[in-house]
């Protein structure tokens, strides 16, 4: 009898140890949240990681995207909300790393423009799994569990270039002298490849027809500046100079080929196209080196994005901000807002980027004699 009772009480203790942490599990399952837990999909998130892919390709990130979106970001959220801002220097080991440190550090919502958007995906997997929605920034990622995608209609944007050309080619070809040349951008970012798809679609009538005679196209890694100065060179030499139109995807790249085309005293005998509407672009239609650019109002691209984490702290549904689907490689329709961009030449500086306080008129013409492009 001593035995069963000794046997008894051994198993109701082990029963009862057993039953609190039964009891302490289910506690800790039960979807209650400490004050120092991350929020789960972002609603109440007051952390949130801004990581922007590099600098050298263009000026806007630092200059525009960066200040722009911390500012908007924490304008909608409480006071007392912190942004932490990387940007990868154009490596995207790099940017997997920031992402994993602001993950690490509690950020809860994550606004990524992609180094690379199908390495990138990994980073949304690790958000993913942490419950912290990302939106996609300018360039989609390709993953299925992106929240958001914010950009422009990238294919407008390879269209509006394309469709320049289309219209003014005539201006600068001649007999035999009809060469076009085109300088893309990285093909790790799919908003080069949407560009190149909306330019072909504009320019590949006329090259069917031999009204253009297409000599050269790359794509640009990393849309470097320097790579797109070795890309014109080898195309100005394997074609004797003989080149009329120069399809060039940005105004970073289209400065380099432009130095490309000083060299060879071709400048402003070649139509170049850009985007970005830098000031630097700007400056060089302004003196004729340059045909046109693209205006993207990266101020109505971080207010959207702003509007979005305003929506996803407060885990509201965001179908009156969004505006149509982007489809990633496997064919998942993400919720987006797409921006229109606008066409930027000569004839409309005045009322477009200058207008909008995109760029300032002292800006542009700074180092510009006066009366340049009927502005400075």
């Amino acid at each position: 009898m001593k035995l069963f009772d000794r046997k008894h009480r051994s198993f109701g203790a082990v029963f009862g140890v057993g039953l609190l942490m039964l009891l302490l599990v289910a506690c800790g399952n039960s979807g209650t949240t400490t004050t120092t837990s991350a929020p789960t999909n972002g609603k109440g998130c007051t952390k949130v990681g801004i990581l922007l892919p590099e600098t050298a390709s263009s000026a806007r990130w630092d200059s525009k995207d960066k200040p722009l979106l911390t500012q908007k970001i924490k304008a909608v959220l409480p006071a007392g909300a912190t942004v932490d801002y990387n940007n990868a220097g154009g490596d995207s080991n790099v940017q997997q790393s920031q992402a994993q440190a602001d993950l690490t550090k509690g950020d809860c919502i994550l606004v990524i423009a992609a180094h690379d958007g199908a390495a990138a995906a990994t980073i949304v997997a690790s958000a993913n799994a942490k419950s912290v929605p990302v939106i996609a920034y300018d360039r989609l990622i390709q993953s299925k569990d992106l929240a958001y995608y914010v950009s422009f209609d990238n294919v407008k944007v390879g269209q509006l270039q394309g469709q320049y050309i289309v219209d003014h080619y005539k201006n600068f070809v001649s007999p035999g002298k009809n060469h076009l040349v085109m300088i893309d951008g990285a093909q790790t970012d799919n908003n080069a490849l949407l560009f190149s798809q909306g330019a072909h679609s504009a320019l590949d009538p006329l090259i069917s027809s031999g009204a253009l005679k297409k000599v050269y196209e790359q794509f640009t890694p990393d849309w470097n500046n320097d790579t797109a100065r070795t890309e014109m060179d080898g195309a100005l030499t394997a074609n004797q100079n003989n080149v009329q139109i120069a399809y060039v995807a940005n105004d970073g790249m289209a400065n380099s080929v432009i130095a490309s085309l000083k060299a060879k005293k071709l400048n402003g005998k070649v139509l170049v196209t850009g985007q970005d509407a830098t000031v630097a672009g700007i400056q060089n239609i302004l003196t004729g080196d340059q045909a046109m650019t693209v205006y993207k109002a990266i101020d109505k691209e971080t207010q959207a994005t702003a509007d979005l984490v305003k929506a996803i702290y407060n885990g509201s549904g965001a179908s009156s901000l969004t505006n149509g689907t982007v489809k990633t490689a496997d064919g998942t329709s993400i919720k987006s807002v797409l921006e229109t961009p606008v066409a930027v030449d000569k004839t409309n500086i005045q009322s477009t980027v200058i207008a909008d306080g995109f760029v300032t008129k002292a800006d542009i013409c700074q180092g510009l004699p006066a009366g340049t492009g009927g502005i400075c």
